[in-house]
């Protein structure tokens, strides 16, 4: 197995799966929790995130086929999505995509759901589907302030990684998401981002 990607809370590897190239999740140990709690924890976000995987398909939302889902391994082998990572997109392309994910996120929000870990390295642009991918971290929530979170941190992305077309990728990004939720959902989402910033502006280290 190749090694794709080293996470804080799981490993994900290049595997296969009925002689299919697919990609395997592992969730890892933490060490400095309770041996049996730890075990639950991971079973638990295990089991949610192939079920969220899974949901959102309803949504209209295009994420990759779960093949199986081991509990005992705190495992996921799920489809190998073949495309490309908006994060290695030219800057011409990044904010044209940016109108599309914001229509995605809308949809995931309206229905009650946030990613927890929004990034562009989390969606993948095929022929014919643009795939939201790694639900690690994602929660069943209908919460504003949670929503806002997602939205922040898509922000702050942009604008660290893709510097150079921040302003017109947000700008298509919140075009898209408030055809998603509509408009005043969305001033009221935008307004807590502003808020989650300024705590952020003015935080002192005490």
């Amino acid at each position: 197995m190749k090694i794709l990607k080293k996470g804080a809370e799981a490993d994900v590897y290049l595997s296969s799966w009925d002689g299919k190239k697919s990609v395997l999740k592992i969730r890892k140990e933490k060490k400095y929790r309770n041996p049996r709690l730890d075990e639950r924890i991971r079973k638990q976000r295990t089991i949610r995130e192939a079920q969220l995987i899974s949901d959102v398909k309803s949504f209209g939302i295009s994420t990759p086929l779960i093949h199986f889902v081991d509990y005992k391994k705190f495992s996921i082998y799920m489809q190998y999505v073949n495309g490309k990572l908006i994060r290695d997109m030219d800057d011409k392309s990044i904010p044209k995509v940016c109108l599309q994910i914001g229509k995605i996120v809308g949809n995931l929000h309206k229905n009650g759901i946030m990613h927890g870990d929004l990034t562009t390295s989390n969606f993948i642009l095929t022929r014919k589907n643009l795939f939201l991918i790694d639900f690690g971290l994602a929660n069943r929530t209908e919460k504003p302030d949670d929503h806002a979170v997602d939205l922040r941190l898509f922000k702050e992305i942009l604008n660290s990684a893709h510097a150079n077309v921040m302003e017109k990728s947000w700008k298509n990004f919140v075009s898209g998401y408030e055809s998603s939720v509509g408009k005043k959902q969305c001033s009221k989402i935008l307004e807590l981002v502003a808020v989650i910033e300024s705590r952020g502006r003015y935080a002192t280290v005490v």
